[in-house]
């Protein structure tokens, strides 16, 4: 049985620090298929709709201007993709920095791209 505690066991979001939140929102809104109206991406947040409890919100800190912008060099989250190989091809159709190429252990599969701003992040089959 579970202990009832302030903080629960869940993740609700992920935040990705960003230089350009336009650009940014046009990026992600882009790889995953999904229409953006540019007039509601508006500083210092926008928040990537997403299929699930899990939010993906883009900050490009406006109102903190002692923030410095550094990018992960490791995956700060993964993007599912059931088909690993259709997800690496439509990757590279788009151009896009692959950072580290498929990688498979046992069932599972992953690989990791770049956002405009250097962060990494994972395309993952589970």
């Amino acid at each position: 049985m579970q202990k009832t505690l302030p903080i629960k066991n869940q993740m609700n979001g992920v935040f990705i620090h960003v230089s350009n939140l336009s650009k940014s929102a046009k990026w992600y809104s882009d790889l995953l298929g999904l229409d953006l109206n540019p007039e509601l991406v508006q500083s210092p947040v926008y928040n990537i709709p997403l299929v699930g409890s899990s939010s993906l919100t883009l900050d490009d800190h406006t109102f903190d201007p002692g923030f410095k912008h550094v990018p992960s060099n490791a995956p700060l989250f993964n993007f599912y993709a059931p088909d690993i190989d259709e997800a690496y091809q439509y990757i590279q159709s788009k151009g896009i920095e692959v950072t580290r190429e498929i990688e498979w252990v046992g069932e599972t599969a992953w690989f990791n791209i770049k956002d405009p701003d250097g962060n990494v992040v994972m395309v993952c089959n589970c």
